[in-house]
């Protein structure tokens, strides 16, 4: 059974694309048409990449691996924070350090650093000092949560990371590439999905789209470290017949397209 309806990816807008000036040709086996100058993507691979992602995030978790999921962008940024959290995953949502992966014994210091300032916080350590050494041990923290906040509890290399923006994260991807870490990401139509290993073809600009999409990469890795189901179509007791009813109204995605007046409809 897919983790996810067809109707949920239409009522979160994942099927819109970019403007059709903007595709990246190695896109057009996942889109299904264009409708004012807007590329549409077949959701019906949508969902199978997803049901296929699920399940790679689902077995990296239950073998003990860990995830960083990666997201600066605006957009993202709330999103990649709450879900990872949730999963128990690692993740950054504000700027990706050059080399956090592929030099990553130097970052490890800076991530310790930001460790000990934690430590001498909670034991009154940084209360004790003077102003002007507590003023710039403060600043150091802001500084070092802002960039490694979400890997705190990072041991070595992740198993697999995902990302949202692969034009933004292309250096993530790269050392994800050079290290032979699986890469997870949505594709938009104007991205590259040759290197990409787990390909989500998907809007990954519209806010509940990332949002829809990475819940279920964060229900993934719960599902795999507690062998508890947690996708969506599982939840809604979705049937084979109600699959294949939102098959059938994907056929119809155009005439949406025309007729919506949603804010995630807008070009892009």
């Amino acid at each position: 059974m897919a983790v996810v309806t067809m109707k949920s990816l239409l009522e979160a807008g994942v099927h819109f694309g970019h403007q059709v000036r903007r595709w990246d040709p190695r896109m057009k086996h996942f889109i299904f048409t264009q409708r004012n100058g807007i590329h549409i993507f077949d959701l019906k691979q949508t969902v199978a990449k997803l049901d296929e992602a699920y399940a790679f995030l689902s077995k990296v978790s239950r073998e003990g691996g860990n995830v960083i999921f990666i997201g600066t962008k605006k957009a993202a940024q709330d999103i990649v924070r709450e879900e990872a959290t949730r999963a128990g995953a690692w993740y950054v949502n504000e700027r990706w350090v050059g080399g956090l992966m592929t030099n990553y014994a130097t970052v490890r210091k800076s991530i310790d650093h930001l460790k000990q300032i934690d430590r001498e916080e909670a034991d009154g350590a940084v209360e004790a000092m003077g102003i002007k050494e507590r003023t710039k041990t403060m600043k150091s923290k802001a500084r070092l949560s802002k960039l490694f906040g979400g890997l705190r509890t990072m041991e070595g290399l992740p198993r697999a990371i995902y990302v949202i923006d692969t034009h933004k994260e292309h250096s993530a991807i790269q050392e994800a590439h050079a290290l032979g870490i699986p890469v997870v990401a949505i594709v938009d139509t104007n991205c590259n999905p040759d290197e990409i290993d787990y390909v989500i073809p998907a809007n990954d600009d519209a806010i509940r789209s990332l949002r829809l999409i990475t819940a279920l990469m964060a229900s993934a890795l719960i599902e795999g470290r507690e062998g508890v189901q947690q996708s969506e179509a599982n939840e809604e007791h979705a049937s084979m017949a109600d699959f294949a009813h939102e098959a059938e109204k994907a056929k119809e995605i155009a005439v949406e397209v025309e007729n919506s007046t949603d804010d995630e409809n807008e070009v892009r």
